[in-house]
């Protein structure tokens, strides 16, 4: 089912789409849940000063909280899915709205919970413990929570920082000015055509096979960055600043040790991840040449890095896509793959691109409700790897669910990228398994190759990038667009070593990456990247028992940290044996594409 146009979302088989009716069956029963959300937030707050009088009013607290969560989660995942469905239509924005209040409310009688726990003898909180035998259930929770303990201020320095965090406004006006202010000029595409440049199209631009017009779209998309250069820097040191100070004003060493302390990750981590992708450039280089070589160019521009090297038509509707993630997945046994149909069968996914759907691909949802998909797919391989991306993310909310209860079944981001990433690995170690064609093969394995470079290589240098600048921040020196380009320039000499031209437009890169804006978030793709080539291998050379790690990892949810969560499935990230592991893969599937040509 291939579309020639976007269609309007009443054109679409109802097969195709999401039935929301499973979390609510009209906006009768959505409307109700939202009152009771409401009672319960005003309950909650009525309980707000008499928290600690007794274990027996603690108890109560937190259960109420527990609902609380169940049923909001539910009337905002709803609206959420629903706005998705069609940007363009008013009405769940108005539900949203609905919501806000409420959000708020329950925000800020959490962040009274929080410090009054805090600021509560440990002696007497371990004494309603024995008295409560229910509290039990929450200690993990709570000891979590204390770890944060000298990183809390009083109850009248936290509401100031609640209130100042208003003013964090960096990260908006950037995306309002790159969003909607910036215009770009028109280019010419492959057939002489003037077209309009935007963001969205720039990626696809820089596929095309006419050389000439990589070079000016190249040059012309961060011409205007350039032209704005001192407005982004502003915005981006704003946005350092506002990390130094709730680093600082909370007694943590530096933003990078704020941003790893929720997962309870070393900074060793951070640090062995960037030595260890920098020691092996050579690598790197190495595929580059081969890249030039490829493209039978003489010099190896910064523009020649997106062109497909192979070019191959490949069309796979969505049910063919779907039998084949599942054969690739069949090491995972009966009941992961039963748990895929009724994914792919029950009304969880909404498949195909309609006029005003969000973009993009996600998995989301809420405790009570399986995951739910949204793709835009297209019928093609990268749309096939994406419905096996996002299945590996909703599985490991199905499974995580079924063996937890709500509080402890939310995972981090860190481990998540793992689950999705898993899947790909083993989808297409399956294709190139399972093809004799030697065009097929070589297409494989650039897309491969590819996925380590943008995930391994570049990541990493992001996450160099945001440690240089942090630092700089951090001991008040001034980032001003000159040194921000010069720092992001030098980063990508050193990671792309001698084997490309390094274009002086590239410097300016670092003013389109909106991830710089969440501080030290790009760093977990890379990671758990690496962690999921360590155990797809593992997998595939040790069948059932690493199988049986795996699957008891994606059961264990949120139960741990991370790192301690991934030991238990065979990969160790304290060391950096897994992302060495991940390069020498790297490595194989060079050679490996260098001996098809």
């Amino acid at each position: 089912m291939t579309f020639m146009k976007t269609l309007k979302r009443e054109e679409i088989d109802d097969k195709y789409k999401w039935k929301l009716e499973h979390i609510f069956k009209n906006l009768d029963e959505w409307e109700k849940a939202r009152e009771k959300s409401q009672e319960l937030v005003e309950e909650l707050n009525a309980k707000k000063d008499s928290i600690f009088d007794s274990p027996a009013s603690l108890l109560s607290f937190l259960k109420l909280t527990d609902d609380f969560d169940l049923i909001f989660g539910k009337v905002a995942s709803y609206a959420h899915l629903k706005g998705d469905e069609n940007t363009k239509d008013s009405k769940p924005q108005e539900l949203k709205q609905k919501l806000q209040s409420i959000g708020r409310s329950y925000s800020v009688l959490y962040s009274v919970f929080k410090t009054s726990l805090l600021s509560l003898e440990e002696e007497k909180l371990e004494s309603f413990f024995k008295e409560e035998k229910g509290l039990l259930f929450y200690k993990k929770f709570i000891d979590q929570l204390f770890r944060s303990k000298p990183h809390t201020l009083s109850p009248e320095e936290e509401y100031i920082i609640a209130q100042a965090s208003r003013l964090n406004s960096a990260g908006k006006t950037y995306n309002a000015f790159t969003n909607a202010d910036l215009v770009f000029p028109t280019v010419k595409d492959e057939k002489g055509e003037e077209i309009q440049l935007t963001q969205s199209n720039y990626t696809k631009l820089m596929e095309s096979k006419d050389r000439s017009v990589r070079e000016n779209v190249f040059k012309e998309f961060y011409s205007v960055f350039k032209q704005y250069e001192n407005t982004l820097a502003a915005t981006f040191s704003g946005s350092l600043e506002k990390d130094t100070f709730y680093s600082q004003i909370r007694k943590y060493n530096s933003s990078l040790e704020k941003s790893l302390f929720a997962d309870n990750v070393p900074l060793d981590v951070y640090n062995n991840l960037i030595k260890t992708v920098e020691n092996n450039v050579p690598l790197m280089e190495k595929y580059l040449e081969l890249r030039k070589k490829m493209l039978g160019v003489d010099e190896l521009h910064m523009y020649d890095l997106y062109t497909p090297l192979v070019n191959l038509d490949m069309e796979i509707p969505y049910e063919q896509a779907f039998e084949t993630v599942k054969k690739a997945l069949a090491v995972f046994g009966d009941e992961y793959i039963s748990e895929l149909e009724e994914t792919y069968n029950g009304g969880w996914i909404d498949v195909y691109p309609n006029d005003g759907k969000k973009p993009g691909a996600y998995k989301s949802g809420t405790y009570g409700v399986r995951p739910y998909i949204l793709l835009n797919h297209k019928d093609n391989l990268n749309s096939m790897f994406t419905l096996c991306h996002e299945l590996g993310h909703s599985q490991h909310s199905v499974y995580s669910q079924a063996n937890n209860p709500m509080l402890y079944a939310q995972y981090s981001i860190f481990t998540a990228e793992v689950a999705s990433t898993v899947n790909e690995v083993l989808l297409m170690r399956y294709l190139l398994k399972n093809t004799n064609d030697k065009k097929m093969k070589q297409y494989l394995l650039t897309y491969f190759i590819e996925q380590f470079r943008s995930t391994l290589f570049r990541q990493t240098m992001f996450a160099a990038y945001e440690q240089i600048t942090h630092e700089k921040a951090e001991n008040g020196q001034p980032l001003t667009a000159e040194i921000l380009s010069e720092i992001y320039y030098n980063l990508n000499k050193k990671y792309y070593g001698d084997a490309v031209v390094h274009d002086e437009e590239i410097a300016m890169e670092w003013s389109r990456i909106p991830h710089f804006y969440n501080a030290f978030y790009v760093y977990k793709y890379a990671t758990g990247f690496s962690a999921a080539i360590s155990l797809s291998k593992q997998i595939l050379e040790e069948g059932e028992p690493a199988v049986e790690r795996y699957l008891n990892f994606l059961k264990s949810g949120g139960r741990d940290y991370p790192i301690e969560l991934l030991k238990g499935a065979g990969v160790d990230m304290s060391t950096t044996q897994p992302i060495e592991d991940a390069l020498e893969v790297f490595g194989g599937l060079i050679e490996e594409l260098e001996s098809l040509i």
